[in-house]
């Protein structure tokens, strides 16, 4: 008997559906996408309708021909990729190329994975939404247009290897924009008084000095201060006002993408991108012991605050049975989304909210329990009765002088319960207060401040600045940032972003040669045009023509009148006269005559905090008494983005390197290392093949005559993967942030990972065929299980 076959986006949805679905049904997973865009070549015809060249992503073969076998044998197909743009993709282009071997194919979506919604999607089949798809279409055109046309120009002007992106180009622009508000910040002083005063009723309470002479109180410089303390010394303190009134705060609304990215990084310290992972395992589903794989919260990628009637009620439900009445709205609560909003699905709230973060601690890692959390607390708060406060303000005159103290005391927590304090109450009492009373003085403490600059953007400010702009869409912020970060635009100091040299280089030029494309409000508007396309108002055929129109004569021109390198820095060139610009190397910017290749004078810089450029005086090369084993030249002391190495003084005919540390007396030892080992022969070249570090820290195979020799491979553990059906092996990686992980080596079409070096199993309790070794505090080095709920341990032998 032939199944009825599902087709989603990961493996981690198979098995989260498979569970509710009976045996006339078959799972299986496209692993993202299976086509697109060619990376070797732009794929789209510019001199017709802009009609994209699709082609099966390399390494997608075997899935996509599991996915044909499926098919074939199945009475219908039923496509549920993620209910978005590139979901629709997803399905669009798996419908393609199932279409030779079953005509059968229908399109299903649900916002969160539960046996009762995907069993009503089956109930109600769609065909595909060729409208939703043309503007995920016309988004991927766009942005392969202007990077493949845009990325050379930036190549030969500036430097090899980077690139430029319709909607990330722009991100980087805000943050070079207020880092130049920050050099150009001028800071102002200012003084702040404040007052310990004391009255009739116990404790003493603080109050700030608010008017001077009826008008606001700036006083600008230590004369000032100074001339100020000496008028209000020995002259009485009264209170004048004392105002009491009742306040009432409502709750937020349940969590959107932007929303959920920026009070996780707010709260945890996540990046939009860690966040997202996270928020897609929760969704996905996750195991819950006895209760197996369990979606824990909604689809995560929306811009909607709208909640399902049933959550609401539950909601209700919920409140009403652990809170109390009284901690319940008069009536329920719904909350409106902005004008832009595309409603296609609920906020981002739990799937069941009676399941409690701590009911499910036990099985979940430390940060999706946080992610959980932050969601479930937020949705419940959402529904919850108003908190009330009771508000006082007392305004005290001293002379010419008025003095003014806030308290507040909370009345009813409301939906505080749930959310606790979060940074905003400071809940501050003040003693029984009369007017008319008269006020001892215990102390006056005047403070020197200056103004500061604008702040740098976190994560959670840019996200919100781009969601206010239009820039982007809820499901690429995360991308976008993660972009700036990896193209080394952008660095991260003090959780802020900084942007580098490169940064501040790419973005002006394009500024100054694509003023249209950098333009915020024509970004923003770019991304309503697609919209529109998604809801068959526009042809996105006609979109692209339209930017066409304006986008190839400034390319055009761009290619002729960008200037080669970076800003002109006002320096001129020691040895020739002409003008020092910016520019890039492999080991990072430095200052290069703009006579070059006439003339080859470079000098390093720095800048100082108003940005200006300081020219760094070349230190003369230290001898380091050691001598390359190769070449028998002496080694120097060199640096590179990952630091300070010995490099023969033979390159680039001899590319001899070392580590090196220095003894209590500074002398330079040479440090041996598992980097560098011979561990064989390259299989292109015959040279030596040995271990080196990415710059995240993870080992890899290389060919000792790189970069002539570019053969490589990732450094195996000789594990052999656990997952049923792979014929891979665990090999060493290590994240962007520089932790170490373990991973199959036949990525993506198997994603099975471990934090933890592994080692032959099997786990005599539970028989996983791989174990892994873990050091903990508590136990040091051992041998554990890495399968959930299993807890086997044994001491390392």
């Amino acid at each position: 008997m032939s199944k009825d076959l599902i087709i989603v986006e990961s493996p981690a949805k198979v098995k989260t559906i498979s569970k509710f679905l009976g045996k006339n049904y078959q799972v299986a997973a496209s692993v993202g996408h299976v086509r697109d865009l060619p990376k070797n070549k732009l794929g789209v015809d510019e001199g017709g309708d802009f009609t994209p060249q699709y082609q099966i992503i390399p390494g997608k073969e075997d899935v996509v021909n599991k996915l044909k076998k499926a098919a074939a044998t199945a009475d219908h197909v039923y496509l549920a990729p993620d209910p978005d743009r590139e979901g629709e993709a997803i399905g669009w282009h798996v419908a393609a190329i199932l279409k030779d071997v079953n005509q059968n194919i229908s399109r299903i979506q649900f916002n969160e994975i539960t046996a009762r919604a995907v069993k009503e999607a089956l109930e109600h089949p769609l065909p595909l939404n060729e409208q939703l798809f043309d503007s995920q279409q016309a988004r991927r055109i766009l942005d392969r247009l202007v990077g493949y046309k845009i990325s050379p120009i930036l190549w030969k002007k500036v430097k090899r290897g980077i690139s430029a992106g319709r909607v990330q180009s722009v991100a980087l622009k805000i943050v070079v924009e207020r880092e130049k508000e920050r050099r150009l910040f001028i800071p102002e002083e200012y003084w702040l008084f404040k007052a310990e005063l004391e009255g009739n009723n116990p404790p003493p309470f603080s109050a700030d000095l608010w008017k001077i002479k009826g008008k606001k109180a700036e006083i600008g410089s230590a004369d000032e201060a100074e001339a100020l303390e000496k008028s209000i010394k020995d002259v009485p303190f009264k209170i004048t006002d004392l105002t009491e009134k009742e306040r009432k705060r409502d709750p937020l609304p349940p969590f959107i993408t932007s929303t959920l990215q920026q009070e996780a990084n707010r709260r945890l310290g996540y990046s939009a991108k860690r966040t997202m992972t996270l928020a897609q395992r929760l969704y996905e589903g996750v195991e819950l012991g006895d209760k197996g794989t369990t979606a824990l919260i909604t689809y995560m990628r929306t811009d909607s605050v709208r909640i399902a009637d049933e959550a609401r009620d539950a909601a209700k439900k919920l409140i009403l049975e652990k809170f109390g009445k009284e901690f319940y709205p008069p009536k329920a609560r719904v909350f409106k989304s902005k004008g832009s909003a595309q409603d296609a699905h609920e906020a981002v709230r739990p799937v069941d909210a009676t399941i409690l973060p701590e009911d499910v601690k036990a099985f979940l890692p430390p940060d999706q329990y946080k992610v959980y959390k932050l969601i479930w607390d937020r949705f419940i708060a959402s529904q919850m009765a108003q908190a009330r406060f009771w508000d006082t303000v007392v305004t005290v005159e001293s002379g010419d002088t008025l003095w003014r103290s806030k308290g507040e005391r909370l009345l009813f927590p409301g939906f505080m319960r749930v959310t606790g304090k979060t940074g905003d109450e400071k809940l501050i009492e003040l003693p029984k207060l009369e007017i008319g009373e008269d006020l001892k003085v215990n102390k006056i403490d005047k403070e020197q401040k200056f103004t500061q600059p604008p702040a740098r953007y976190s994560e959670a400010s840019l996200v919100r600045e781009l969601e206010e702009k239009g820039i982007g869409r809820p499901s690429t912020y995360a991308a976008i940032i993660s972009t700036i970060q990896d193209r080394e635009y952008v660095i991260i100091e003090d959780k802020k972003f900084v942007p580098t040299e490169l940064g501040f280089v790419v973005s002006d030029q394009l500024s100054e040669h694509f003023k249209e494309l950098m333009d915020v409000g024509f970004t923003a508007a770019m991304e309503k045009q697609l919209d529109d396309v998604a809801e068959g108002k526009v042809q996105w055929t006609s979109l692209m023509k339209n930017f066409a129109d304006g986008f190839y004569p400034t390319l055009e021109a761009a290619q002729k009148d960008m200037k080669r390198g970076g800003e002109d820095t006002g320096i001129v060139c020691d040895k020739c006269g002409s003008s020092m610009v910016i520019k890039f190397g492999k080991t990072g910017e430095f200052l290069g005559c703009s006579n070059y290749p006439d003339c080859k004078s470079i000098v390093n810089f720095a800048r100082d905090e108003k940005g200006k450029i300081m020219i760094l005086e070349d230190q003369p090369a230290e001898d380091t008494g050691v001598t390359c084993e190769k070449c028998g030249l002496p080694m120097a002391i060199k640096r590179s983005s990952r630091g300070e190495f010995l490099g023969c003084t033979g390159y680039p005919d001899c590319r001899n390197i070392k580590n090196f540390a220095r003894d209590d007396e500074g002398v330079i030892k040479v440090v041996e290392t598992e980097e560098s080992q011979v561990v064989g022969t390259c299989p292109e070249c015959k040279g030596d093949l040995i271990i080196k570090r990415a710059r995240t820290g993870s080992r890899f195979i290389a060919c000792s005559n790189y970069p002539d020799c570019k053969f490589a491979k990732p450094f195996s553990t000789g594990v052999k993967c656990p997952k049923e059906g792979c014929e891979g092996e665990l090999v060493e990686k290590s994240s962007r942030r520089g932790k170490i992980f373990f991973s199959c080596d036949h990525y993506p079409d198997c994603d099975y990972a471990v934090w933890y070096p592994p080692v032959d199993g099997p786990c005599p309790k539970c028989g996983h065929p791989v174990l892994v070794k873990k050091t903990t505090k508590a136990k040091g080095t051992h041998i554990a299980c890495p399968e959930k709920g299993c807890g086997y341990t044994q001491e390392e032998e």
